[in-house]
């Protein structure tokens, strides 16, 4: 039972750190980001080649899975530079497609549908209780740091600008705002967080394969951070374990229900999910922490 709480504990953390990247690139920045999964598959990945087949240390390998992702961040961002906003969402979705579709299809690469196996983690896995602790550590500080990083950021004067190209890119662009460069360091930014939690959620599970970053994890992190408030960090965090807590008591939920089957148990789950996600924002609107009025600076 322990064990299960703890796993639970590290997928929530992963999943805190999904919905801190997404708070930032659409809830501060206004960026609608659908391929949120396919930056998580690409840290996992970059990752897990690095220290399953190139064996350099499992912290250099987070660091590349930032960085690789991150540049994918901005590659997709300046693709879209000279279109509407609402064409950033469907860029980034089918983005994620061609992630898994290429990791699926190139064995060269990425060993296709069997995956990557074996990858090292933080701790030897026949430690039992304290390889799930030491994960949860790793897994805590990351979402405390990325935490401590956008409140930071969120109070700075980089995040009064970027609130200003979110609530009227015109107006910003007149006031002498580079929108261009604003938008672009919050999406790499947001899609270095992602790959960071692909890189943690690979070297937990020792195991990396296409399955894993289907387009519903997407959806799962939408969930959580409007729940939790789209644009405030802790409404993130919150969200997100709320969300895994929701996730793994239905799991237990439909299993009372007589005379269902297992497919039909997996139906009765997302139903259960989208009935309470129907619920918050029925009684919340604004999410559980809705964003606080700013101050000017000085006042």
């Amino acid at each position: 039972m322990i064990t299960y709480l703890l796993f639970a504990l590290v997928v929530g953390s992963v999943y805190a750190l999904l919905a801190q990247s997404l708070m930032l690139s659409w809830g501060l920045a206004g960026l609608v980001n659908l391929g949120l999964a396919g930056f998580f598959a690409l840290g996992a990945y970059a990752s897990a080649m690095s220290t399953s087949w190139a064996h350099v240390p499992v912290p250099v390998g987070l660091l590349l899975a930032v960085l690789v992702a991150s540049g994918a961040g901005l590659v997709v961002c300046f693709s879209t530079l000279r279109l509407r906003d609402d064409y950033l969402a469907i860029v980034t979705l089918g983005f994620a497609e061609v992630v898994r579709l290429v990791a699926s299809n190139e064995v060269w690469l990425t060993n296709g549908t069997d995956g990557i196996s074996g990858v090292p983690s933080f701790l030897p896995r026949d430690t039992g209780l304290w390889f799930h602790l030491g994960t949860l550590a790793v897994a805590l500080v990351a979402v405390g740091a990325v935490y401590g990083l956008q409140r930071r950021l969120l109070h700075s004067p980089w995040g009064r600008s970027l609130r200003a190209v979110r609530e009227d890119e015109t107006v910003a662009a007149v006031a002498g705002k580079n929108v261009v460069r604003f938008k672009a360091q919050a999406f790499s930014l947001a899609a270095g967080i992602a790959g960071l939690a692909g890189a943690i959620y690979g070297h937990y599970t020792s195991y990396v394969a296409p399955d894993q970053f289907q387009p519903l994890i997407t959806i799962y992190i939408f969930l959580a951070v409007t729940a939790g408030g789209n644009a405030r960090p802790a409404g993130a965090v919150i969200g997100a374990y709320l969300l895994v807590a929701f996730l793994e008591s239905t799991r237990f939920l439909t299993e009372l229900a007589p005379g269902v089957s297992a497919l039909q148990q997996a139906a009765l789950r997302e139903i259960l999910v989208g009935l309470g996600l129907v619920l918050v924002l029925s009684l919340r609107p604004d999410g559980l922490l809705p964003e606080r009025p700013q101050k000017a600076p000085g006042r």
